[in-house]
């Protein structure tokens, strides 16, 4: 599992806009959380903290975090930051894979 705070991480060449080669394509894992334009250093923070802790919600020390999980995560952070980031900003989120 990867995510990716980064602008522009799940955006492929502007030259080839069919293909679906972007760093969160090119890392291969199961899971990636990516970001589809600009987004604001401290919007990342906000939606990655607010991911994060529902991400560990239910685990116990030692526990690995369940990747198959980051979507309902993601779709839970955005939720949870609505009142305090635009949709511009909570929309710029993406999850590819499981």
């Amino acid at each position: 599992f990867a995510f990716l705070s980064a602008c522009h991480t799940a955006v492929g060449d502007e030259q080839t806009p069919d293909e679906a080669i972007h760093l969160v394509a090119g890392l291969q894992f199961k899971s990636v959380v990516g970001t589809l334009w600009v987004v604001d250093d401290a919007v990342a923070k906000y939606v990655a903290e607010a991911f994060y802790e529902k991400l560990f919600e239910e685990l116990e020390e030692g526990d690995v975090p369940d990747c198959t999980k980051a979507a309902s995560a993601l779709n839970h952070a955005t939720y949870t930051v609505k009142n305090e980031v635009p949709l511009e900003q909570r929309i710029v989120f993406i999850h590819i894979g499981v």
